[in-house]
């Protein structure tokens, strides 16, 4: 297991809401690539303290980017790291409904950005591994939600095409509304869509 979601599961372990914290998904199964991600599966008897302190609890790992999952059918906290290397931290007897679409503005272009390449990456872990309607799912998702928002018109087909229609859409929006969003998170993920 990486160093980093060791240590994080550790942490988890010791929380006195936390009942379990298993490893799940594609690591666990041994169906890995290149690009998979580490899951997290927790058990609570109490959510609302484990809500109130994920942020805190991560925060040794030295995470690129932490949040909230805005669009998940239960809650789970999104951990990016360098490498770039994806932990989700999920609650799956949490339930969650999907927040509305994005609304394109000066004060949330910042947090659309690394959302986006947070959401990139997770649709571009699904090419890689052969789920073609979990794929195509995120790609219809991440449209209505994000970049038909921005401006984007039509709707892209590929992760390459989505990327070059958000960055597109990006760089406008940052003209237009007088701001400049960090690259932090794109020159860890871009490189890895690109290759």
């Amino acid at each position: 297991m990486d160093d980093r979601v060791a240590a994080v599961k550790t942490a988890l372990e010791a929380h006195a809401a936390v009942r379990s914290v298993e490893l799940v998904g594609s690591r666990a199964e041994g169906r890995t690539h290149e690009l998979s991600d580490w899951d997290l599966s927790v058990r609570t008897d109490d959510f609302t303290p484990i809500f109130r302190d994920l942020p805190r609890l991560v925060e040794p790992i030295r995470p690129l980017h932490k949040y909230w999952d805005p669009y998940g059918r239960h809650y789970a906290y999104i951990v990016l790291l360098h490498g770039p290397t994806k932990l989700d931290i999920c609650f799956f007897d949490q339930p969650h409904e999907y927040a509305p679409p994005y609304e394109a503005s000066a004060g949330t272009l910042q947090t659309m950005d690394s959302h986006f390449w947070d959401w990139i990456l997770w649709t571009e872990q699904k090419r890689l591994c052969g789920d073609e309607a979990q794929m195509r799912e995120s790609l219809e998702l991440m449209y209505t939600h994000m970049l038909r928002p921005m401006g984007v018109e039509a709707e892209p087909n590929t992760v390459l095409d989505t990327l070059a229609a958000y960055l597109g859409a990006r760089d406008r929006l940052q003209l237009e509304l007088g701001v400049t969003v960090d690259r932090t998170l794109e020159h860890e993920i871009r490189p890895v869509l690109e290759r």
